[in-house]
């Protein structure tokens, strides 16, 4: 890749900070969605892993929200307190404790479905450039792992 010519050093120049906060602008246009379900944010996207497999390790709800396991069990906790979740103990391995959706769990994801609709309305953009966006950013997140790997 060719190197760039040295780039302005300003806040509201930088990617990092564009990316930033347009993430935190994205989880306050969830919060009102989100508040009426009585989920957090991390806890929706639990669920989402949840709804997609169910009966799952916590290690690999972990690994799919590309978080460490000690800050899921806690969020994991609160969803087991709400109803939504059990956790179970693995018959195989002790050690390993396994997610299930409750059958209220069940019940939320039908009321979660108008959630993506609703913050679509709410970003005001084409389906197009939307869809350009996420492929864009996942390319981004893939190419910046590979290097934190190296």
């Amino acid at each position: 890749m060719d190197r760039l010519p040295p780039l302005p050093q300003t806040l509201d120049e930088q990617l990092c900070f564009a990316l930033y906060s347009t993430s935190h602008a994205m989880t306050k246009a969830y919060k009102p969605l989100l508040d009426k379900l009585s989920l957090t944010y991390p806890q929706y996207l639990a669920m989402l892993v949840l709804w997609e497999r169910d009966d799952i390790a916590v290690k690999d709800i972990a690994a799919r929200l590309d978080l460490d396991p000690a800050t899921v069990t806690p969020l994991l906790k609160r969803l087991e307190a709400l109803g939504y979740v059990e956790r179970v103990r693995s018959a195989a391995d002790e050690r390993v404790v396994n997610v299930r959706v409750t059958p209220e769990g069940r019940a939320l994801k039908d009321l979660a479905r108008s959630v993506p609709a609703d913050l679509f309305c709410a970003m005001q953009q084409t389906p197009e450039f939307l869809v350009r966006l996420r492929a864009d950013l996942q390319q981004l997140r893939d190419a910046l792992s590979a290097a934190n790997e190296r």
